[in-house]
């Protein structure tokens, strides 16, 4: 008697998967960056924690910034889940939350959030696009080694 099995009962090693829930911590604390930064005033920007100066400059940014955030935090929320259930579509989410990632960073980079922020944002953002690296690297080779289904 053969049966087939099921992604999930695939040997998923144990480093991936905790590897894939700090992710998911780690994009459900940006979305929640996201949503106080993103639906805040510039008075509740200040509010938490930012001088005026910068909130001016938050609240006026232009909405593919807010996009970009929105796609990268839930891409890798998403793709988190994706990966921690061994599915190939986390290889994609994470793509995508990748390149979100990145237009975000360079998106600080040219509107001058890195200058009214400082090295703390650069350092910030450089690790999310990190790790928002390392979850694809992830996916990528777990797809490889055919864990992933």
């Amino acid at each position: 008697m053969t049966t087939t099995a099921s992604p999930l009962a695939t040997p998923h090693p144990l480093a991936a998967r905790i590897a894939a829930g700090l992710g998911l911590l780690w994009s459900l604390f940006g979305a929640f960056q996201f949503v106080v930064q993103t639906f805040n005033d510039e008075a509740g920007l200040i509010a938490n924690g930012m001088t005026p100066g910068q909130a001016q400059l938050y609240a006026g940014l232009p909405a593919w910034m807010a996009v970009a955030f929105a796609l990268g935090t839930i891409g890798s929320s998403i793709g988190s889940v994706l990966l921690l259930a061994a599915r190939k579509a986390s290889v994609a989410v994470l793509a995508i939350s990748l390149v979100a990632y990145a237009a975000l960073w360079a998106g600080d980079a040219i509107y001058g959030v890195f200058a009214a922020f400082g090295a703390p944002q650069v350092v910030v953002l450089s690790f999310v696009v990190t790790v928002a690296a390392g979850l694809l690297w992830l996916a990528r080779r777990l797809g490889k080694r055919g864990v992933l289904g």
